[in-house]
């Protein structure tokens, strides 16, 4: 077994202070809002698959482009799996795996949060808002 295997396999704790920590570009990928909204939709159809088209459809506002980035990257980060039919043209469909099943807890609890205090949020922003520029109404 080479020393790289080894490492490979040794779980390593991140230092998120430290900038050449990859956990910092985790973070960035996991933390986005298409990678919340794709992982809660597979979530829903756990074990089942979704197809493209369909977590297009149910994932409002996401554009082909970007829908097709965020499902690369969960895919190279083990938290989703990849299915092609080949047919004309071609169907895919994506899965969560077992890692990216874990995911779906912390994202949910991160959604909930923002959603039981976005009326906090947005009243500070308007009171931040207001004393940085004294032309805003209150």
């Amino acid at each position: 077994m080479t020393a790289r295997s080894v490492q490979a396999k040794t779980p390593v704790r991140g230092d998120l202070f430290d900038c050449r920590c990859p956990t910092r570009q985790l973070l960035d990928r996991i933390g986005t809002k298409w990678t919340s909204m794709a992982v809660k939709v597979l979530a829903q159809a756990a074990p089942g698959e979704v197809r493209f088209a369909e977590l297009r459809r149910r994932m409002p506002g996401v554009s082909q482009k970007m829908l097709s980035v965020t499902l690369h990257n969960l895919v190279r980060d083990g938290l989703v799996t990849r299915r092609v039919e080949p047919t004309v043209p071609p169907r895919v469909h994506y899965r969560l795996t077992e890692l990216g099943l874990s995911l779906e807890v912390p994202l949910a609890a991160l959604r909930t949060w923002a959603e039981d205090h976005m009326a906090e949020i947005d009243y500070a922003n308007t009171v931040n808002d207001a004393q940085a520029d004294p032309t805003v109404t209150k």
